[in-house]
């Protein structure tokens, strides 16, 4: 049977979730690319749209937030059916959706089918009958866990979409290397001594570390290693940043808000090490090869760290905070099964400094085209948290 998939020359990606989720899906985004040498159109989050025009293998963005996926604002239905003609308008190909385990493909199905797309692929856990032309049956998390680059990866694959470059992709220019660094000497950095980056703010207040931790650990931090600490966040996080960077004393830099986001990930990339809860930022610092220690709330445990040196340190998360999604509930009864504490100081001090002595690695990409968003309306599961999936 003919592979309708191979004829496509206008595809798009419907990954409408968080920063970190899209990060992961680059290198299945790249096999669509290499494969069909198409133009990709990515529809995401108004979060995720700022890193989407860094992705190398994507050619344009569409920015809106769907009403089935978290976002801080009530999204207007008008603007769904706006969204539906403007992508109807495109006359794109095919559309690729990507999802975790937990999430329902049918609603973004539903998009690409009223749009007039002609081919539409996901995992999906019933029969979704003509919503997609092509579909692989979930059996996440029931028969076994993968790393979520590995899902994306493999969905592509099953219409014949591959690449042997499965490593994260993010890009910045030298100018934001240059201006993140201005800005951190105008902050009082001291650039002539070594410094690392601490990130704790959360966008789900079960993934927090608890701030007299991160107190704790800058000043083990500052009195055995002898680093400077950057505390980095956005505008929103500044009051927990100030705070942190109070508690830890001198040398302690608090920097939320002050760095634009692509002078953050300069910022990553420059870093001999960071410490971050389990966030974008972790995706961030894989995507440019920069070591990491991740507190690692236990969540969903397909966004370890992916392809770069790393720990993992988890925690429990309080019952009262767990999800009332039933899928992942069942995820945490099954292979969260004993109680784990907080990780101490002294424990996230000794993978820092196993870390440290990595070298940063270095991932070759090819200089992206910036893009600003058009705003449009038996289980099988590798235990191993040391080395990820």
């Amino acid at each position: 049977m003919k592979n309708k998939w191979l004829e496509c020359r206008n595809v798009l990606i419907i990954r409408p979730d968080n920063l970190g989720d899209l990060i992961m899906s680059t290198p299945a985004i790249r096999a669509v690319k290499e494969t069909l040498d198409c133009k990709i159109t990515v529809l995401t989050s108004s979060i995720a749209a700022g890193v989407a025009g860094l992705l190398p293998e994507i050619d344009e963005v569409l920015m809106y937030d769907l009403p089935w996926v978290k976002n801080e604002r009530v999204p207007d239905s008008n603007q769904f059916f706006e969204v539906i003609a403007e992508l109807k308008k495109r006359k794109f190909d095919g559309a690729i959706l990507f999802t975790v385990f937990s999430q329902n493909p049918l609603p973004a199905a539903m998009l690409a089918y009223l749009a007039g797309i002609p081919l539409r692929l996901a995992y999906c856990r019933e029969n979704p009958y003509h919503l997609l032309s092509d579909w692989i049956p979930e059996k996440e998390p029931y028969s076994f866990i993968r790393h979520q680059v590995k899902r994306d990866l493999e969905l592509v694959a099953s219409v014949g979409l591959t690449t042997t470059n499965d490593q994260l992709s993010l890009v910045v220019s030298d100018d934001n290397r240059s201006s993140a660094i201005e800005k951190l000497s105008d902050a009082g950095v001291d650039l002539t001594k070594p410094w690392l980056v601490l990130h704790a703010g959360v966008s789900e207040l079960k993934r927090q570390y608890p701030q007299q931790r991160w107190i704790d650990t800058g000043r083990r931090i500052q009195k055995e290693l002898e680093y400077q600490i950057l505390l980095t966040g956005t505008l929103a996080e500044k009051e927990l940043t100030d705070q942190l960077a109070k508690g830890i004393g001198p040398n302690a830099f608090s920097l939320a808000g002050l760095l634009s986001l692509k002078e953050f990930i300069s910022l990553i990339k420059m870093a001999p090490v960071v410490v971050s809860v389990n966030t974008g930022t972790i995706h961030i610092a894989a995507a440019v090869g920069t070591p990491v220690v991740v507190l690692y709330a236990q969540t969903n445990p397909q966004h370890t760290p992916w392809k770069v040196p790393h720990r993992v340190l988890p925690f429990e998360v309080p019952e009262d905070l767990r999800s009332k999604n039933e899928v992942l509930q069942y995820v945490h009864q099954l292979i969260y099964d004993n109680v784990v504490p907080m990780p101490e100081p002294e424990e996230v001090i000794k993978h820092i400094r196993s870390l440290i002595a990595v070298p940063a690695l270095e991932p070759s990409f090819a200089n992206p085209v910036f893009l600003e968003p058009i705003l449009v309306g038996s289980l099988f599961y590798e235990r191993s948290y040391q080395n990820g999936f």
